[in-house]
């Protein structure tokens, strides 16, 4: 017999959507392309904002869009209670031999 288990799914996604639609009370709904897979994400405005804030105040970022698989879709799935978490990227520094290596 097997135990249960909890599946759960992290996107990653490192630009603002554009094709996003907005329901009657603020929500936000937007699609994601997964390798050929559509995940489509509904969200509140406070949620969707920490996306709009990084791109505004970050030169790089990155977001963790974490959620449950929802119900199948025709080309993909529904991402059941999202979670956003925005990082800012930094981009790596060079090491002393190797800004050498590029130099010459």
């Amino acid at each position: 017999m097997a135990i249960q288990g909890k599946l759960e799914l992290t996107i990653k996604i490192n630009e603002l959507p554009v094709d996003v639609k907005t329901d009657k009370n603020g929500w936000k709904s937007f699609s994601l392309d997964c390798d050929g897979r559509i995940f489509h994400v509904h969200v509140k405005p406070k949620v969707f904002k920490k996306l709009e804030d990084a791109q505004a105040n970050f030169p790089h970022w990155v977001a963790a869009i974490g959620g449950k698989f929802g119900e199948m879709t025709e080309r993909g799935f529904v991402l059941a209670e999202p979670s956003v978490q925005v990082f800012e990227k930094k981009p790596k520094e060079t090491k002393p031999q190797e800004a050498e290596a590029i130099a010459t």
